[in-house]
């Protein structure tokens, strides 16, 4: 009898595997909207290896890398020491993290994908979490990924169309919200057209009184 390994144990085995599973170069949606983020502190969602995470933090951001996966964040700190920035690791399963409340200048969630209704709590916690005027920076392969099988999951229901996501991310002014087909390289676990999410939304900023 075999049995299913638990997430975090999937994870460990492939970030404890020889190189780098997605590559170290930042993921390119992120490279080209990191601009967009305001000074202040970043939370990176399921960072694993930290490509992303160390991009931010080399831009001059504080970047706190949050992932369950103890493989992944040691090849994070690794990757930062190797580029000679800082970047602060928590192991947590999202499940259970506490994103805090108007934390954070940016939040970036590239390629994290959820079950539906834990998808959901985690959003909602992005939307409560970021300061006013903190931007979300999204990636998510769409479900016409499916049909694609380049990369990611290979179940519907881990894969959000832009409707719900946009739905999700209620409260944010959607300044890029699009699904489209691009190229995606990064590593040896994503390669070959790919159809994706992007977004990229604000918190809007608090009233002034008059």
């Amino acid at each position: 009898m075999t049995t299913t390994p638990s997430p975090s144990d999937f994870w460990d085995q492939r970030f404890s595997e020889a190189g780098w599973a997605y590559g170290t170069a930042p993921n390119d949606f992120l490279r080209a909207e990191a601009g967009q983020l305001p000074p202040g502190p970043v939370l990176c969602l399921a960072e694993g290896e930290g490509r992303n995470a160390v991009h931010l933090a080399g831009l001059g951001h504080r970047v706190e890398a949050v992932d369950q996966s103890e493989a992944g964040l040691a090849k994070t700190r690794l990757l930062a020491a190797e580029r000679g920035v800082e970047v602060r690791t928590t192991r947590a399963d999202l499940a259970v993290f506490d994103l805090g409340q108007s934390r954070w200048q940016g939040i970036v969630s590239i390629f994290v994908h959820l079950p539906s209704p834990l998808r959901q709590r985690v959003h909602a916690q992005v939307v409560a979490a970021l300061a006013p005027g903190g931007v979300l920076l999204f990636e998510a392969y769409a479900p016409a990924q499916l049909s694609l099988g380049t990369g990611g999951p290979r179940e519907l229901a881990l894969l959000g169309s832009l409707a719900e996501l946009t739905e999700e991310f209620s409260g944010l002014e959607l300044l890029v919200a699009r699904e489209v087909q691009r190229e995606v390289q990064e590593g040896k676990y994503h390669r070959g057209p790919s159809a994706v999410v992007q977004i990229v939304a604000r918190k809007p900023a608090q009233a002034t009184k008059g």
